[in-house]
């Protein structure tokens, strides 16, 4: 019994994504609910649903994916090119098995930036904090976005001297808009984000990473700030098999449609 929570707001993706997943996810004896993105009531639902013991699947925005537009109301461009993740029972995916890696070749083919382009080997300059929104940051993290960044501002002080820059989501009328965090990343010593995807971003541009251990990243990153001068820097094979194994976690509608994202997260073992 497949339980889709849809949004009020008609414009949300998820009245897009719900009917491709209804078509390519069996039914089941037992309840399975799915979630996009933690709005409106989700956080309640996805709490009660926790406490009874039920099945659950979070879906949002992929890890290795063209962007989709968000405002004024959100919209998929390129919808071959549009990924997005799915992972039972918590926010991101933290592991899973390493194949072929022949849909990491598939993104790559389409254009998508997936590549590894080494750490940067000379002086880095300042570190850049990228919180998570208002919203998971308290769900995550129990306290409210500007809480965290003073908390996480504070540990770093002790520990180093380096400029503390703050990037937050971009968002229409707010100094982020219109802005690419690519320029942020030059010479970037390390990105230190709770649950942001920024972190991929951070990764696939030269700067290594602390995170949370539920996010994306976490296998391949520090979780203490007292790191901040030596972050972790995974090697090349490990970050390809980490690649390979987050495009085995997110898909496009038509994958979804057709079955191929249930049949590939069966192979994965997350169902």
């Amino acid at each position: 019994m497949n339980n889709f929570h849809f949004m009020n707001w008609t414009k949300c993706l998820s009245h897009q994504i719900w009917p491709a997943l209804q078509k390519g996810w069996p039914e089941t004896d037992q309840p399975v609910h799915f979630f996009w993105g933690l709005g409106g009531n989700n956080i309640v639902k996805i709490k009660e649903i926790m406490a009874k013991g039920e099945e659950w699947w979070y879906v949002d925005v992929g890890y290795l994916t063209e962007q989709i537009v968000r405002y004024p109301e959100p919209r998929i461009v390129n919808k071959n090119n549009t990924y997005f993740r799915i992972v039972k029972g918590k926010l991101h995916t933290t592991g899973g098995k390493v194949t072929d890696g022949h849909r990491l070749a598939e993104i790559r083919a389409k254009g998508i930036d997936a590549e590894f382009k080494g750490w940067y080997t000379g002086e880095t300059k300042h570190i850049l904090l990228c919180p998570s929104s208002e919203t998971v940051t308290y769900h995550i993290n129990g306290v409210t976005q500007a809480d965290w960044i003073q908390m996480v501002t504070s540990e770093l002080q002790k520990y180093t001297q380096r400029e503390i820059r703050v990037r937050n989501k971009p968002r229409p009328g707010n100094q982020w808009w219109n802005t690419d965090i690519q320029n942020e990343l030059k010479d970037c010593h390390c990105l230190i984000t709770n649950m942001s995807l920024s972190a991929v971003d951070a990764v696939l541009n030269k700067v290594p990473v602390i995170c949370s251990q539920t996010n994306v990243v976490a296998p391949i990153a520090s979780h203490n700030l007292k790191f901040i001068e030596k972050p972790f820097r995974s090697g090349r094979k490990t970050i390809e098999e980490w690649l390979k194994y987050v495009t085995e976690n997110q898909f496009t509608i038509d994958e979804m449609a057709n079955g191929t994202a249930y049949k590939t997260l069966k192979v994965q073992k997350n169902d």
